[in-house]
């Protein structure tokens, strides 16, 4: 019988590490997606995003969440993808870290977001989801460089970069929905990268880079 991961080899991968399991979110995980992210992942009118769609009303958020993952899917080539990687904590869904890519084979990188559950932040979490997609595309896929930015005020952001041994990388303003933000660019590489004391386990890649076209 054909499996979901021989039709979409991205489905298979999963990354591990020693708190967290990071892999695609399936759509029967959608409503764990959906119900996490209603618990709250921010302040009230203080949007870390570029576009504010954790305050999208209730109605639609669910909507808006699955098109984003449909839509990433679906226009996932090796000339431009993005994994959006559901994260899990002792079998709960806490939130969602991405890693992308356009034209990687020529420039060799990635950028990265994520959202968390504000009942799992300050855990240490949001570092270890970065640094295992750091990890993964550095020693994994081959990358050089690694790109993320984040609002100039949001710390908590900022802070996970530092320890990881990102860099600043330029300064910009940006609409962010109805508001006007300043925003911090950060770029690391393999020499920079402040690597944890674990040891990311991978399933799955060997499908996932042959389908990225990533040798």
């Amino acid at each position: 019988m054909t499996t979901l991961d021989a039709v979409w080899p991205l489905f298979g991968l999963t990354l591990r590490t020693p708190r967290l399991e990071l892999r695609p979110v399936l759509d029967q995980d959608l409503p764990a997606a959906v119900a996490a992210a209603r618990s709250g992942i921010h302040e009230p009118g203080r949007n870390p995003f570029s576009t504010a769609w954790a305050e999208a009303p209730e109605h639609e958020l669910g909507p808006r969440m699955a098109q984003w993952h449909w839509r990433c899917r679906a226009e996932c080539t090796p000339e431009s993808w993005t994994l959006l990687l559901g994260i899990w904590h002792a079998g709960e869904f806490i939130g969602c870290q991405d890693v992308g890519a356009k034209d990687f084979s020529a420039l060799k990188t990635v950028t990265t977001g994520s959202w968390l559950t504000q009942s799992m932040q300050g855990r240490g979490f949001g570092k270890e989801m970065r640094a295992a997609v750091a990890l993964y595309a550095f020693d994994w896929l081959g990358a050089e460089v690694a790109e993320s930015e984040a609002a100039g005020w949001n710390e908590a952001s900022l802070g996970v970069s530092r320890s990881l041994g990102y860099e600043a990388n330029g300064i910009t303003r940006k609409a962010w929905g109805t508001q006007v933000e300043t925003v911090q660019h950060v770029r690391l590489t393999p020499d920079s990268f402040k690597r944890p004391d674990w040891t990311l386990r991978v399933e799955g890649h060997e499908a996932a880079a042959k389908y990225l076209n990533i040798s």
